[in-house]
């Protein structure tokens, strides 16, 4: 007999289940977006095989229940509402501007960076060899190429590779790690190629989460923060424990903060590890080599393991900031401390001045872990089989660029320089328009890609935001985004003190329309203050 499906009514236990779904990041998905869900649940939550009724094993009552409570404010609600807006403009519809601006997320080339000729180069060669031959290629470039390939099975970049990734560039990431930290050595058996910097920090979480009740883990997490990690917490079952950056001080972190964290976690879990993000997301601040110091001098003091999310590492752009790496920062303490902090510090090819979000490559570098640990590590990473041999290729290039002396160099430094140069320029600029914006401060934009600007919403707005279900800058970047076209994410996505609010918005377009931008972000703010009374 043939099978067919039907159509059951949306109950009250469905549409429950359907409002907890699209609760995201504080806010709520749009009609059209619900109708789609509801209409898919309509139709799959129940099957007929040969005549008898079949329920699906898989529904949100028997879903994974950490999976359900994982929220990512990056790809949230409003960037949901930004993809329906630019099918309505591409399908005739009219709105008051006309393209929509994404503003959410750090992707370089979406925003129209242009990719480093070099490292593209490098990445073509290895994956069709054929290409040797041809002159337009440099010979620099091919030999790069062909030195990766010798390290991959079968000379190819469609092998898999050992599971902590090809040798010939763990030992150049090693080198690279070496030179950066001005003679502190690095061992390359300690450096692991992964999947993106996200794959690592995931990682090392599954090798810390343990126990039960108040012996589960506990988590320590700048706020505001990446909100990979509040997901990965939640998904792991974890206990996340917040230690609040200090706005009032370009976002340093405060010790005594981390102090009060720590022994109010202590109460009902066991804190065993903390995470710094260095350069900041979504914060764009330079930690001091003094508080990271201090940072260094608490985990050791607390038998605490460190976590350092460096992949904007060389996205530094006042003058009176410098990229600090934990690790040379471990090392001129001391051996007391450097050989014994447990310390994972991640790069990835997303960021940078190379922007290869795409690739998906990374690495991290785990120093003084337990060797029977370590092992289980290994086994851990050996499931996943090998991070894509293109992002290892992508990561050799950043790490070992073309130096003074090769055909390559003057072309790549232009094109470095150039990048970072612009990123500098738009950094300034953001700050400079926002804080002459009334009801916006925004801290200088020190490095990273991202202003993350205080906005001062009006109480009548809060009020109405509140009775929409929405946290007022969820209600404040939708009417954003369906105002100007602008999509930028909600300060609550990250995490803030309670009572204030923000917005992250990415430094990456064009500077003519990063100008446009902050011009319609300005003009917004100004009628938005008129309409609740805040502003004469």
């Amino acid at each position: 007999s043939s099978s067919m499906r039907t159509t059951t009514p949306m109950t009250s236990r469905n549409m429950s289940a359907l409002n907890e779904s699209i609760k995201i990041g504080g806010g709520m998905i749009s009609l059209a977006a619900r109708s789609l869900i509801a209409g898919a649940l309509d139709q799959s939550s129940a099957g007929r095989l040969d005549g008898k009724l079949r329920e699906k094993t898989l529904t949100l009552d028997t879903l994974n229940p950490q999976v359900k409570a994982v929220e990512y404010a990056v790809r949230g609600p409003i960037v949901i509402k930004a993809g329906e807006i630019e099918r309505y403009l591409e399908e005739g519809g009219t709105k008051p501007f006309s393209e929509v601006i994404k503003a959410n997320i750090g992707d370089a080339h979406a925003m129209g960076q242009q990719p480093i000729t070099f490292l593209r180069q490098v990445v073509a060669l290895c994956t069709f060899p054929e290409l040797m031959d041809s002159p337009s290629f440099p010979e620099d470039a091919k030999w790069r190429a062909r030195r990766i390939l010798q390290g991959c099975g079968g000379h190819s970049l469609g092998s898999y590779s050992a599971s902590p990734g090809v040798e010939c560039i763990r030992k150049d990431i090693a080198a690279y790690i070496e030179q950066r930290d001005e003679g502190v050595p690095s061992d390359w058996e300690n450096i692991y190629l992964t999947t993106g910097a996200s794959d690592g920090i995931m990682t090392i979480l599954r090798l810390l989460v343990s126990g039960k009740d108040s012996s589960r883990t506990g988590v320590m997490i700048p706020i505001p923060q990446y909100p990979l990690y509040s997901a990965a917490i939640s998904e792991m079952d974890a206990v996340q424990v917040n230690y609040y950056l200090d706005e009032d001080n370009c976002w340093a972190l405060d010790i005594n903060e981390l102090y009060r964290a720590y022994q109010a976690a202590k109460l009902h879990c066991q804190p065993r590890v903390i995470c710094i993000i260095n350069p900041g997301n979504p914060t764009g601040q330079v930690q001091s080599k003094k508080c990271i110091e201090e940072v260094l001098h608490f985990a050791y003091e607390e038998n605490l393991f460190v976590m350092s999310d460096e992949v904007y590492q060389d996205n530094v752009y006042t003058p009176d900031c410098q990229f600090h790496s934990f690790k040379k920062v471990l090392y001129e303490m001391g051996p007391e401390y450097f050989n014994s902090v447990e310390l994972a510090s991640f790069h990835s090819t997303s960021k940078g001045y190379t922007g290869e979000c795409g690739f998906r490559g990374g690495y991290m570098e785990v120093i003084n872990m337990d060797p029977e640990v370590k092992a289980q590590m290994v086994k851990l990473l050996s499931v996943r089989l090998c991070p894509p041999l293109a992002g290892q290729a992508a990561m050799d290039v950043i790490v070992n660029p073309p130096q003074p002396d090769a055909h390559s160099y003057k072309q790549f430094r232009q094109e470095k320089s150039s990048v970072l140069g612009a990123l500098a320029d738009k950094a300034k600029l953001t700050e400079q328009i926002l804080n002459a914006v009334p009801g916006i401060k925004c801290n200088p934009v020190q490095g990273a890609m991202y202003a993350f600007p205080r906005i001062f919403i009006p109480p009548k707005a809060v009020e109405e935001a509140k009775a929409l279900g929405m946290q007022p800058d969820m209600f404040y970047c939708l009417r954003l985004l369906e105002e100007t076209g602008i999509c930028v994410v909600p300060g609550s996505g990250f995490g803030q003190k309670d009572g204030t609010y923000h917005f992250r918005m990415t430094i990456l377009p064009s500077i003519e329309k990063l100008k446009v931008l902050l011009g319609k972000v300005r003009d917004f703010h100004i009628r938005f203050l008129k309409e609740y009374s805040a502003l004469e």
